[in-house]
Parts: structure tokens; sequence; C-alpha cells
């Protein structure tokens, strides 16, 4: 058991799937009160259902990232229901693909609303909440190693991520000086449901991302959620970062082992 998030309370946006459902139950199975989060109250009852079968604590939310009422009512139930808040993870987002020239103005909102504007907005209201607190806590927002760097037909979802980054930074600098540590978390090829998905399209080669990738595979869900377990805890000194993990893609450059 993680001692640092023992009896704290966390919410975890996107949390009825992927790597959302898995930090809610890493969060909960160290001990503290997770917030079960999305567009789908009734995904979020069942990942609070299985918590709480396990023995943790749980409680589910509807919320729609994008919209800062919604927010505000997430924030509002989780402390109506826990009392307090300590940590916001901000994994929701989503990808809509194509060639730049193609995206036309709502898709590109669309992205922009989930991806940035919704990850500003669940940290100004956790940030918010913090500082009325007054003893600190942690952020976490989900980025992206594409946040990084340019690709084909996907320039909205790697601009809101290098947003992500940025905007992260920002935060942490301004609320360093009420003790709240905000980092992001930038992960490469993971096994997730929408990587399974991607596997479905014509240009996505399995055998190709793991060539490379240098540790040669994709990273698991239990991984990720350990990352996000060390950001999110209060004892590690460390805030303003972009952690990428990537199984050393953005180290590799260019290229690929084969050749």
């Amino acid at each position: 058991m993680d001692e640092t998030i023992d009896e704290r309370t966390a919410i975890v946006t996107g949390s009825s799937r992927g790597i959302g459902k898995h930090v809610a139950k890493r969060f909960a199975a160290d001990g503290a009160n997770v917030v079960v989060c999305s567009r789908s109250l009734e995904d979020c009852e069942a990942v609070a259902a299985e918590i709480e079968s396990d023995g943790g604590s749980a409680h589910a939310v509807e919320v729609d990232v994008s919209e800062k009422p919604s927010v505000e009512n997430l924030i509002e139930e989780a402390v109506d229901r826990f009392g307090r808040l300590d940590v916001m993870v901000n994994n929701a987002g989503i990808n809509i693909r194509g060639p730049a020239e193609d995206i036309t103005p709502e898709e590109w909102q669309q992205v922009l609303d989930v991806n940035l504007t919704g990850v500003f907005f669940c940290a100004q209201a956790a940030g918010e909440r913090m500082i009325e607190q007054g003893d600190g806590g942690s952020i976490v927002n989900i980025s992206s190693m594409m946040g990084s760097m340019g690709q084909q037909d996907r320039t909205p979802y790697n601009t809101t991520k290098g947003g992500v980054n940025n905007l992260t930074r920002c935060l942490a600098v301004e609320w360093a000086e009420h003790d709240i540590q905000v980092n992001a978390l930038a992960p490469g090829y993971i096994e997730t449901e929408m990587v399974e998905q991607a596997q479905e399209d014509a240009d996505f080669d399995r055998e190709d991302v793991q060539n490379r990738t240098p540790l040669g595979r994709f990273g698991t869900l239990e991984e990720i959620a350990n990352c996000v377990s060390f950001l999110a805890s209060n004892d590690n000194f460390v805030t303003g970062e972009v952690l990428t993990a990537d199984g050393g893609w953005s180290a590799f450059g260019w290229g690929c082992k084969d050749d």
C-alpha cells in the first residue's frame, strides 16, 4: 500500500475505462477515497461497484469536463461525500484523426474543449478547493508523448496535448506557494481499448510500433498507474514536470531497432 495516498480523496476523470479506470482502482487499493467520473454514469457506477467489492471506497459521478458547471458539480459532490479533495487526475480525452486540411471547425473545437479546456476547468476547480483547504494537494494531467512531436493526421490531438504540457508548467509555478504540486504524465503506446481499436486501422502496425520502441513492447496499464501514483504523492518534491512513459520512444529519435 502507498501510504502517501491512504485516506486521501482523489478524483480521476475519464475513469470508466482504460488508464483512468486503472488509476482509480490503484488509488482505492492504496486506501484513497476515489471519485470515478465520466460522461457515462452507468459505466462509472460499474467501476465504483468493482472498487467497493474489493474493499475500497468509491463514488460515481457523471461529468462533462468541457462544461464548467458540470465540473463544479463534480468537485462539490466529491467534497460532500468525502469532506475534502487532495488529488485531481485529469485523464478524460478524445481523439479525432484526419488530414489537417480536412478537420472541420466543429471537430477542432470538440477536441480542444475536452483535451485542453476540460483539463483547465478541472484543474482550476480543484486548485480553488485545495487553496481554500490550505494544506496543499496534487494535480496530475494526463498528456501524451505526442504532445511534444508532430505526426500525420493527429493535429488536433497533438496540439491539445502540447497545450496540456505548458498548462501544467504554468499552474505549477502559480500554485507552488499553496503547496499544490502540478505535473503531467505523457504516456506512449499503452495496452488500452483505444489501441485495440486503432489496430483495426489500415495504417496501424503493431510490430512497427514495437520495433520503434527501445523496450520492444507496449506499456501496461499497471505501469501507467504506478507513474500516476508517484506523481500524486505528496513527498516527491516534483512539480511542473512532464514525465514521459513511452518505453524510450522519445529518446530514440528517428528510426527503428531493425535498422
